[in-house]
């Protein structure tokens, strides 16, 4: 997957911020990924009272992907309520470091960038099969 509709990807990120629970912060967060085989996934940020429990977009996203068949992540974009590109925090970055493609690119604020370039020495999978095996 080399050539990418970012404007598509956003705008179905745009669409999952639309759909946000977020009675408390009033900061509604959309996040939509291309998938390897060419699906968009997509997630929204879900509020609790007890404000720890909630949900980030990403959570959703990869929620939405086991849902529909599984796959790796090729592509990523954030926003928030006024259509910005935002940064998901680190514990998303692990989460969706888990589920991409080795070159999986992400919209950031300051232009494209691979997951190894958000997330520099990531640990993951590969270094819990290393001490298994």
């Amino acid at each position: 997957m080399t050539d990418i509709d970012w404007q598509g990807l956003r705008a179905a990120a745009t669409e999952a911020m639309r759909k946000a629970y977020v009675p408390y912060s009033e900061y509604p967060v959309g996040a939509a990924a291309f998938v390897e085989d060419g699906r968009i996934v997509a997630g929204c940020n879900t509020e609790n009272a007890s404000y720890g429990v909630g949900l980030c977009a990403e959570c959703g996203l990869i929620s939405n992907l086991a849902m529909t068949g599984g796959g790796r992540l090729a592509a990523f974009v954030c926003v928030n309520g006024a259509g910005e590109t935002i940064m998901p925090c680190g514990r998303c970055r692990q989460l969706l470091n888990e589920h991409a493609l080795p070159d999986m690119l992400f919209e950031t604020v300051s232009g494209i960038r691979t997951i190894d370039e958000v997330l520099p020495d990531a640990f993951g999978p590969r270094d819990l099969e290393h001490m298994a095996g």
